[in-house]
């Protein structure tokens, strides 16, 4: 249920703002009380739209990636370097954008906020589909990162590190770093603390509504292969007893070889797949070719690397039941 999920994650983030509010500001932030707002620098979207919904008007959230732009590809001029210098808390994935970890390398540990640190990441060769073979019954009450496999042949390789980090594709994860991000947020600004934990709440409710719908309806399908042009949907066919199958690997600008495109295509016919997945913000050439070559139709999805007026939605919790919908068309799902 839900309300289980939630009074979970909550109680744990009430016990720790109650010894933040106790012990005073970390020596990281210089904010609190009744001054100025809370400073959070994000570099990808949904954690920016998940900071402002745990922050709410106490804190200011600053995105370094444009929307539109490439969030991997990302290189920081120097008035965004000044930001991360003067931000309170830097949330963050490590291994996603290398030009903000190459950055945060000088900061004091206590304004850094890696989302790995609050959740479970995948290793990168799980999310990319690498564990084929590993069957599962898919857990309604997956909590905390627990494991379970999904199949299938992975794409052309990019290396992330030794973790997937697009987490953001479970929400259920999501919903945990909201809870670990009000912890810090009480511990820069302890006098709003139950603000914060509160916020967490809310939004974690609507993140297990979305988890829900998913699970729902994703549930009985007549495939479960996703092709995608890229494996940028890793946690979300883990959590959701999906096969990844992507054309390339996790880098989205990454040219898989004709060899890796022949063997999709086969893939394809073998297992009678009859859509092929494009992206908002990569290039759909490919996943046409392998399309028409097989006879299977196109659709879209968005990975939520940003929003612009190609977004299914205008918000991350939108574009989420975008994608689940275009998802249950094109898998069959009922």
């Amino acid at each position: 249920m839900r309300s289980g999920r939630v009074a979970a994650r909550v109680a744990a983030g009430v016990a720790i703002s109650a010894i933040a509010a106790g012990c005073g500001t970390a020596s990281g932030g210089g904010n609190g009380g009744d001054g100025d707002a809370v400073s959070v620098i994000t570099g990808v979207y949904p954690l920016e739209w998940l900071a402002t919904q745990v922050g709410g008007d106490r804190v200011e959230v600053t995105n370094l990636t444009e929307p539109g732009t490439e969030p991997h590809d990302l290189e920081l001029s120097p008035p965004q370097i000044r930001e991360i210098n003067d931000a309170d808390i830097s949330f963050y994935v490590h291994g996603l954008q290398p030009a903000i970890d190459d950055a945060l390398e000088q900061q004091p540990s206590e304004r850094l906020l890696d989302v790995g640190d609050l959740v479970k990441l995948l290793p990168a060769d799980v999310a990319a589909g690498a564990d084929e073979g590993h069957d599962h019954e898919h857990d309604d009450g997956h909590e905390g990162g627990e494991e379970h496999g999904h199949g299938e042949e992975s794409g052309d390789g990019h290396d992330h590190g030794d973790t997937d980090p697009h987490m953001w594709q479970d929400p259920q994860l999501m919903a945990e770093a909201a809870t670990g991000l009000a912890k810090r947020l009480a511990e820069v600004d302890p006098d709003h603390a139950d603000a914060y934990t509160a916020n967490a709440e809310k939004v974690g409710s609507e993140l297990d509504a979305i988890d829900d719908e998913y699970s729902a309806g994703l549930a009985e399908c007549e495939s479960r292969d996703l092709l995608t042009n890229h494996t940028a949907f890793g946690y979300l066919a883990h959590r959701y007893d999906l096969r990844q199958v992507g054309i390339s690997g996790l880098d989205p600008e990454t040219e898989p070889s004709p060899a890796r495109i022949a063997e999709v295509a086969d893939l394809v016919q073998d297992k009678g797949i009859t859509t092929v997945f494009t992206e908002t913000l990569a290039s759909p050439a490919v996943a046409e070719t392998i399309a028409s070559e097989t006879g299977a139709t196109t659709a879209v999805l968005d990975p939520i690397e940003g929003i612009t007026d190609q977004s299914p939605g205008d918000d991350y919790p939108s574009v989420m039941r975008a994608n689940l919908k275009a998802i249950s068309k094109g898998l069959g799902c009922s």
